[in-house]
């Protein structure tokens, strides 16, 4: 069975509707979804605020490549343009972690490098797996308090419920 943790960020058009979009086509592998947290954009591109939720997916036919591409099929059907690193996006769906795999491509790095600098994602995949552990890095806890008290403060859960 290949489980995988995936990030999900929209901050263009009807954000609810594309994360709710990505869901639905992970749904036949889905295991959890997070809350939604509507979280300041960064990265030095002036842009609206993102709409942020983490996945947890299983499928024993879907390897670290496949749930890749899952990810970038749903993010062009929701019109996702790559104009500007960092820069705001229908749809932005990261794959975080899958577990047993590491991976130095430059396409497909795992686990997600900005991932234990990023309370976007740790925070809601501590909401659906508060034992969860990030290899290489240690507990998403531990990693999410490393950051700070203040790692948090530029994030607000929403009431939207996505299953």
């Amino acid at each position: 069975m290949t489980r995988a943790v995936l990030s999900l960020g929209s901050n263009l058009g009807d954000r609810e509707a594309h994360l709710r979009a990505a869901v639905a086509g992970f749904a036949d592998v889905l295991v959890a979804a997070s809350p939604v947290y509507e979280t300041a954009a960064w990265g030095g591109v002036e842009q609206p605020d993102f709409l942020n939720a983490v996945l947890v997916v299983a499928d024993p036919g879907t390897d670290a490549w496949g749930w890749l591409r899952r990810g970038q099929a749903l993010e062009n059907a929701s019109g996702r343009v790559r104009e500007v690193r960092w820069g705001p996006r229908t749809l932005d769906v990261d794959v975080v972690h899958v577990e047993g795999v590491t991976s130095d491509d430059p396409e497909l790095l795992l686990p997600h490098p900005g991932t234990p600098d990023r309370a976007t994602v740790l925070r809601p995949w501590l909401d659906v797996d508060p034992e969860a552990a990030l290899p290489g890095h240690g507990r998403v806890a531990d990693l999410l308090a490393a950051l700070g008290p203040d790692a948090e403060a530029g994030m607000r859960r929403t009431p939207v419920v996505l299953v």
